[in-house]
């Protein structure tokens, strides 16, 4: 960082400021806020305070302190900034307290030892925090080494006398002071704007946390108060303003990352790029990876990355493989990548783990799908639906594709009794109702299907195919194609691209005599053809020859 450097907040700017006061400023505000823009303020001002004078040993062991906090240099790295700063001033105490610090964290307690030990005879009143570290040095090496009496002495003796003469280092009372002057303005706007949002104002308690933040610029409590309590109220844009807000005072913060994941993933499906990032920044902190895997898999699936998504369900798999969840994802997955074999090894293990009743016949109904619409192992897919059903013969999707499957195998009678027992289920829904109105069709229990579809179109006269279906009954069926006219009609206007329809009608009007109209509908059937593909295009053109011919 050089001239362009950014000012720490509330700081006047000042010809008098050196580089090295504002990279002072900016780490007492880091110690007392623990904000990501101090950090990167103080780190850049210690940098450009040595480019102006490579000589000073103070930048050198505080910029070690930062930069390993933020992972950007090794231990080793650090240990050689604070033995250059030694080096460049061999009395500075904090320079052989740096120095000492690190070297414990490396292990090297001699060393360490000797580092501490100058400070304290240099420091005398003012060797507080050297005699400190010391204590804990004693107490690493205790461990290590094992407790003799000798060293229990001299852990206590440094503890104690270290506490005693906190008092006197003036820069850690005034840090101390500082440090809890916030803590207790922190408190007060916050105590303040919970007791509000207590009493249910919102608005008073949202300028709580707004003023709160104003004052003390901890953006990591007061931005994510403000989200939290935005959220609570539905509005779900203040909401993740506020937490974006607060992840750029803070961007480790692992609660904020996951709210803004979670927020975004179930309101925001549009903006699925950014949702995936906060998880992947999520799993850096190690917790809960099999989760974070779980969940980057469904927002892989919702862009359609089919590998991305097979390969974070395995990740969690490896984390967790005995979970029947992400088993059941991973063959989904797996579907969707057309590996049929590895879906259906993965459905039986989630089948075989069953947590649940209710959701592992759910899953048998995928994978009697797989098995019936993708292999043609009819048998597997009835015997893998049947076991569905004996999970919960409530499934009443899985009742219907059974019912499917049976037609499709040509066991009429097995499909009607399981379209009854969908009916039997849920007397209210009509889909039940158009698949037996159908298969009593094929099994020329005329008046039975007509029945069956008239209460379908009861339940629900918008179902065009009932519509459609009881037009063919009454036509085909019944031979009175003036009955069925305005069930095509109807299944026509439901869906104007409804080709069946527009054939059919034709049919009826064909049978009626009305000829002029019969050719509409069978030309209007043959445009859609050739968009939807649903018949034979010479069928429609013979019919349409035979209405003049």
């Amino acid at each position: 960082m050089s001239e362009q450097a950014i000012l720490p907040r509330n700081v006047v700017a000042d010809e008098r400021m050196s580089a090295l006061d504002l990279a002072r400023i900016s780490h007492q505000r880091y110690i007392v806020k623990q904000q990501n823009e101090d950090l990167e303020n103080a780190i850049g001002y210690y940098v450009e305070a040595i480019r102006n004078d490579s000589t000073v040993a103070e930048p050198y062991y505080r910029l070690a302190s930062l930069m390993y906090e933020k992972g950007q240099i090794s231990l080793e790295s650090a240990i050689e900034q604070c033995k250059t700063a030694v080096t460049l001033e061999p009395e500075n105490i904090n320079a052989h307290i740096y120095a000492g610090y690190f070297l414990s964290m490396s292990e090297d307690y001699k060393s360490a030892q000797a580092e501490f030990d100058y400070a304290i005879k240099s420091g005398v009143l003012t060797s507080a925090r050297p005699r400190l570290f010391l204590s804990k040095l004693i107490q690493r090496e205790m461990n290590v080494e094992g407790v003799t009496l000798g060293r229990v002495a001299k852990y206590i003796y440094y503890l104690l006398s270290g506490g005693m003469l906190l008092m006197c280092d003036k820069a850690a009372v005034r840090m101390m002071i500082e440090s809890v002057s916030d803590s207790i303005s922190v408190f007060s706007y916050k105590a303040f704007g919970e007791t509000c949002e207590k009493a249910k104002m919102y608005s008073a308690a949202y300028k709580a946390y707004a003023d709160g933040m104003a004052k003390t610029e901890h953006g990591d409590i007061f931005y994510k108060k403000m989200g939290d309590l935005s959220m609570s109220r539905q509005d779900l844009l203040s909401g993740l303003d506020c937490y974006r807000k607060a992840l750029s005072v803070t961007p480790d913060n692992r609660e904020v990352l996951l709210k803004l994941a979670t927020l975004i993933q179930t309101s925001f499906p549009e903006r699925i790029d950014e949702a995936i990032d906060y998880y992947n920044r999520l799993l850096e902190f190690n917790i809960d990876n099999d989760k974070i895997y779980y969940e980057l898999g469904h927002l892989y699936l919702r862009k359609d990355d089919r590998l991305n998504a097979v390969s974070a369900f395995k990740l969690a798999l490896e984390h967790n493989e005995n979970n029947p969840y992400y088993n059941n994802s991973l063959a989904y997955a797996y579907v969707r990548l057309e590996l049929y074999d590895d879906a259906i090894d993965y459905y039986q293990k989630a089948i075989k783990l069953n947590p649940d009743a209710k959701w592992t016949s759910i899953v048998c109904h995928a994978l009697g799908a797989v098995y019936g619409e993708v292999k043609g192992n009819f048998e597997a897919a009835e015997a893998t639906y049947q076991a569905g059903l004996v999970l919960d013969s409530s499934n009443y999707e899985l009742l219907l594709s059974l019912g499917d499957l049976l037609m499709v195998k040509g066991d009429l009678d097995k499909a009607i009794r399981t379209y009854c027992d969908g009916i039997t289920l849920e007397p209210d829904n009509f889909l039940a109702y158009a698949k037996a109105g159908l298969a009593l069709w094929e099994k020329d229990y005329i008046e039975e299907s007509i029945v069956s579809f008239h209460k379908s179109i009861e339940l629900n006269p918008n179902f065009e195919i009932s519509q459609n279906n009881l037009g063919v009954v009454y036509l085909d069926g019944m031979g009175t194609p003036e009955q069925s006219v305005e069930y095509f009609i109807n299944a026509i206007r439901l869906n104007p691209n409804y080709t069946l329809a527009y054939f059919n009608a034709g049919r009826a009007l064909q049978a009626m005599g009305e000829n002029t109209r019969a050719a509409e509908y069978f030309q209007m059937a043959l445009d859609l053809n050739k968009i939807t593909n649903e018949l034979s295009e010479e069928d429609i053109q013979s019919r349409l020859y035979d209405l003049f011919n």
